[in-house]
C-alpha cells in the first residue's frame, strides 16, 4: 500500500467525514428515540454504511414492517450504487485484485464516489486502491462515531429536537448539490432532469407511478441518461 496516497484520500476524505458527523448523530438520535437498541444503530452503521437505507429502514421498523419489505425497499433505494460501482471500478488501476475491490465497494456512498469521480492521481487518471482506502476510512470512521454519539444523546435531548432530526439527510444533500450546480452546467441539466422527471412521476395523473423507492431511481435514470448525451465523460471533468 503507498502510504502517500492512503494519506492523500484520508485528506480529501476529511470534509466528507466532517459533513458525515452530524447527519450520523441525527441517525442515531432518531434510531433511540424510535425505541430501537442501541445494538440495532450500531450494527447498522457498521454494516450497511449508507445513510438514506438506514432512516428509511428504522422507520419501516419503526412502523413494524415485515423483514422482507425492509430489505427490497433499501435494495431497490441503494440500486445506484451498482451503477456507482461499475463506473468506478473503470478508473481503479488495472493490478487491483478482485479482493481489493470488493472491500472498496462497501465504503462507496454518494458523497466518496462524487468525490473519487472528479479525483485525478496520475496522467493515466487511474485511482489507487490505498487513496480509495483512506477515502473511504475516514468516511466510515466518522459515520460510526457519529451514530454511537446520537444514540447515546438520543434520551437526553427534547422530544421536539428528535423529532426533526428525520430531515437531516435532505438538509445534507442540498447542502452538497447547491454549490456543485452553481460551478458545473452539466451537473445543473442532470439535477434538474431528474427533479423533473420524479415531479412527472409523481403528480402527473396519466404518468404511471410506482414505489417511492423505484420513483427516484427511474427519475435517477432519466438524469443520468440525459447527461451522458448531452455532456461525454470528458466535459464533465473539465
Amino acid at each position: 500500500m503507498k502510504k502517500s496516497f492512503f494519506i492523500q484520500g484520508i485528506k480529501q476524505g476529511l470534509p466528507i467525514a466532517l459533513g458525515y458527523i452530524p447527519i450520523a448523530i441525527a441517525f442515531g438520535i432518531l434510531t433511540a428515540s424510535e425505541g430501537l437498541s442501541y445494538l440495532t444503530g450500531m450494527l447498522m452503521s457498521l454494516t450497511v454504511f449508507a445513510g438514506a437505507s438506514q432512516f428509511v429502514a428504522v422507520n419501516l421498523m419503526s412502523l413494524g414492517a415485515a423483514s422482507g419489505e425492509i430489505i427490497l425497499t433499501t435494495f431497490i433505494l441503494n440500486f445506484r450504487h451498482f451503477l456507482m460501482s461499475a463506473s468506478l471500478s473503470q478508473r481503479l488501476e488495472e493490478s487491483t485484485p478482485k479482493l481489493s475491490r470488493s472491500i472498496l465497494s462497501f465504503g462507496i456512498t454518494d458523497e466518496t464516489f462524487s468525490l473519487a469521480s472528479v479525483t485525478n492521481l496520475d496522467d493515466n487518471k487511474k485511482l489507487s486502491f490505498s487513496f480509495l482506502l483512506g477515502l473511504m476510512l475516514v468516511s466510515f470512521t466518522a459515520w460510526n462515531a457519529g451514530t454511537w454519539v446520537g444514540l447515546f444523546m438520543g434520551n437526553i435531548l427534547p422530544d421536539i429536537l428528535q423529532n426533526s432530526m428525520g430531515i437531516a439527510l435532505y438538509v445534507m444533500f442540498i447542502g452538497l448539490l447547491v454549490p456543485a450546480l452553481k460551478s458545473s452546467i452539466p451537473i445543473a441539466v442532470v439535477a434538474l432532469t431528474a427533479m423533473l422527471a420524479h415531479s412527472a412521476i409523481t403528480f402527473v395523473p396519466w404518468i404511471p407511478s410506482f414505489s417511492t423507492g423505484w420513483n427516484i431511481i427511474l427519475s435517477t435514470m432519466v438524469g443520468a441518461f440525459l447527461g451522458t448525451i448531452l455532456f461525454p465523460k470528458e466535459d464533465l471533468h473539465e
